[in-house]
C-alpha cells in the first residue's frame, strides 16, 4: 500500500533512536560546526556524501534541497544534483512476497513469465520485465518494503532537527525549513503513491492523444496497486543514445518535447516534473515514448492564469506586471518587500533581454524570480520548484541533444498554436456561457441576498434606521447591482470580440468579433445613460 507520511502526527520516542544516528553522522562530518556561519560549513562533496551515507529519505531530501536555488549556493546545487538514487536490487523472493500481498495471487497467476533480474533499481522502487498470459510485453514496477517506517521515522527526525534548530538559532527562520520539510514529506506521499502514478499516467495518455510522435505507455489496472504497477514495455533506447546515431531526427523530437511540456501545463495544468534522458526513449519507429510519472505537478486554473500572464510580462520586459502576476502565484506571502522585489525582477528582466534570445532559459529566468521572491518575502509554492526544475531539465536534455537547436523558436512556434486554440470559437463560446450563467445567477440571487444583509444590518450595527429606509436602501444597492451585472456582461462581449479579432484566426471570426465590439459598446451606452437619467430624476 501506499506510504502516508504526516510529520505532525510523527513521535519524538518513535524517532529518538534515529535523531541521535543522524546527529552522530552529521557531527562526524562536521555539519554542528556550520550553525556558526557560512565559512564553517562542510564542502560540497561532504554535504553529498553524507546525505547517501544517511540513505534513502536524505537522498530523496538533498534531491529536493537541489532545486532550492534560492537557498544554498551553486556550488552545492551542482553537487547535490549528482545524488544518485540507485540501491542493492531486492532479491526476487522479496519481490515475489510484495506483488502477491498487493495483487491478492501467486505471481505465476498474474504473469506467465517474471524476469528475476531488475532492469533498474531505486531507491522507492524497482523495475522488472514480465509478460502476461494474454502475451502482453508489461514492465512491472515493484516498491521496496517497509518504506511507511522508515520515512516516516526520518520525517519525524528531520521535523525536530528543524525545530531545534530554529529555537537554537532565530535567523534559520527565514528559512520556512518546516514549510520545506511539510512540501517534501507530501512529494514522498505522491512519489510512493503508484495509485496517483497511475491516474497521472492516465490524465497524461488523454491530454497528449494528439500528439502524433508522442506514445505513453498503458496502465494494466487489472496488476496495479499501491505499490505495484504494471505497464506496457517501452521497447525504445534512450533519447540521448539515439542523438547520437541519428542526429537528423533531433529537430522534429525536440520539437515533440517542447509541445508535450507547454500543452500538458496550459491545457490541462499538469507537467511532467523529471523529463531526463532515462524517462524519454525513442522506439524502433521514430516516436517518443515518456516513462516515469512518479513526480508530476499539477497546476490549477488560477495559477496556470498566472503563469501566463508571467510569462507575457516576461517576454514583453514588463517587471511591475511580472512582480504582480508572480505574487499571483504565492497568494500566501504575507510582510512581502514590495519595492526590492520589484527592483530585483527589473534586474532578472534586464539580464534576460541583453542576452541573445537563442541563449534565454525559461528555467534560468524563473530560477532567478525565485530567489528574488525569497530574498523579499515570497513564500514560493511547492508546484513552481517543480516546474522551474522541470524547465532546466528539459532545456539541459535539449542542449545535450543538440546544441545548435533554437529551442526559444520551438517555444514560440508552441506558445503561439496554445494561444490560437486558446482563442478558438469553441473556447471564447464556452468562456461566455460560463460567464452569462453566472451573471444570470448573481442577477437572480442579489437582490433577495442584498436586503436580508441589509436587514440584519438593520436590526444590529445599523437599528437606527428604520426599516422602510433599509428596504429602500435595499432597493438601492438591488437596482444598481443589476446594472453594475448588466455592464460586466456588455464589457465580456467587448473582451471576447477583442480576443477574436486579436487572434490569428480566419476573417469570419474577426467579422463576428467586430460584431460582438459593437453590440457590447452599445448595451454599455444604454446603460449610462440609463442610469445618468434615473440620477438627474432623483435630483
Amino acid at each position: 500500500m501506499a506510504v502516508m507520511i504526516d510529520p505532525e502526527k510523527s513521535s519524538l520516542l518513535r524517532a529518538a533512536p534515529r535523531l541521535m544516528q543522524i546527529l552522530r553522522v552529521l557531527t562526524r562530518h562536521q555539519f554542528l560546526g556550520a550553525l556558526r556561519g557560512k565559512r564553517h560549513w562542510p564542502s560540497p562533496q561532504e554535504v553529498r556524501e553524507t546525505f547517501e551515507e544517511l540513505g534513502l529519505t536524505f537522498i530523496k531530501f538533498g534531491q529536493v534541497l537541489a532545486m532550492r536555488r534560492d537557498l544554498l549556493p551553486d556550488a552545492y546545487i551542482d553537487e547535490l544534483e549528482l545524488l544518485h538514487d540507485q540501491l542493492p536490487a531486492l532479491g526476487i523472493d522479496a519481490v515475489r512476497a510484495t506483488v502477491e500481498v498487493e495483487l491478492g495471487a501467486p505471481l505465476t497467476e498474474m504473469f506467465a513469465s517474471f524476469s528475476e533480474m531488475p532492469l533498474a533499481a531505486a531507491t522507492i522502487a524497482q523495475v522488472h520485465e514480465a509478460t502476461m498470459h494474454d502475451g502482453r510485453h508489461v514492465a512491472v514496477k515493484v516498491q521496496r518494503p517497509c518504506l511507511e517506517a522508515m520515512i516516516a521515522t526520518d520525517i519525524a527526525a528531520l521535523t525536530y532537527l528543524v525545530a531545534l534548530g530554529e529555537n537554537l538559532f532565530p535567523r534559520l527562520r527565514a528559512l520556512d525549513l518546516p514549510v520545506l520539510v511539510r512540501e517534501f514529506a507530501n512529494s514522498l506521499n505522491r512519489e510512493t503513491d503508484f495509485s496517483r502514478e497511475a491516474r497521472s499516467i492516465v490524465l497524461f495518455r488523454t491530454a497528449l492523444a494528439d500528439v502524433p510522435d508522442l506514445w505513453i505507455p498503458d496502465v494494466v489496472a487489472a496488476c496495479s496497486s499501491g505499490a505495484v504497477l504494471t505497464m506496457e514495455f517501452s521497447a525504445g533506447e534512450r533519447v540521448d543514445v539515439y542523438a547520437r546515431l541519428h542526429p537528423e531526427a533531433m529537430p522534429r523530437l525536440i520539437n515533440t518535447l517542447v509541445r508535450l511540456m507547454l500543452q500538458t501545463i496550459f491545457e490541462e495544468g499538469l507537467f511532467h516534473a523529471d523529463p531526463h534522458p532515462g524517462n524519454v526513449l525513442v522506439l524502433p519507429d521514430g516516436r517518443l515514448s515518456l516513462l516515469d510519472f512518479g513526480m508530476t505537478g499539477e497546476l490549477d486554473e488560477p495559477m496556470r492564469d498566472s503563469l501566463t500572464l508571467l510569462l507575457e510580462a516576461v517576454v514583453k520586459g514588463d517587471a511591475r506586471a511580472a512582480k504582480e502576476a508572480y505574487l499571483e502565484m504565492a497568494p500566501g506571502s504575507e510582510r512581502v518587500n514590495r519595492a526590492a522585489l520589484l527592483l530585483d525582477i527589473k534586474a532578472v528582466l534586464y539580464e534576460i533581454h541583453r542576452s541573445d534570445l537563442a541563449d534565454v532559459s525559461i528555467g534560468d529566468a524563473f530560477d532567478s524570480l525565485l530567489r528574488a521572491g525569497s530574498r523579499n518575502g515570497v513564500h514560493n509554492p511547492g508546484e513552481f520548484f517543480l516546474l522551474t526544475r522541470a524547465f532546466v531539465i528539459l532545456e539541459s536534455m535539449i542542449r545535450q541533444l543538440d546544441p545548435d537547436h533554437n529551442y526559444m523558436g520551438s517555444f514560440r512556434e508552441e506558445i503561439s498554436r496554445l494561444t490560437a486554440q486558446h482563442f478558438s470559437l469553441e473556447r471564447i463560446t464556452d468562456k461566455t456561457t460560463k460567464l452569462a450563467r453566472e451573471l444570470e445567477r448573481l442577477m437572480g440571487d442579489a437582490p433577495g441576498d442584498t436586503r436580508r444583509v441589509l436587514r440584519r444590518f438593520a436590526e444590529g450595527n445599523l437599528g437606527r434606521l428604520q426599516a422602510p429606509a433599509v428596504e429602500a436602501l435595499g432597493g438601492r444597492v438591488s437596482r444598481n447591482l443589476e446594472r453594475l451585472t448588466g455592464a460586466i456582461a456588455y464589457a465580456a462581449l467587448v473582451i471576447g470580440g477583442a480576443m477574436l479579432v486579436l487572434a490569428p484566426l480566419p476573417s469570419w471570426h474577426h467579422i463576428l468579433g467586430e460584431t460582438m465590439v459593437i453590440a457590447g459598446i452599445f448595451g454599455t451606452l444604454l446603460v449610462c445613460i440609463g442610469a445618468l437619467r434615473r440620477d438627474r430624476g432623483r435630483r
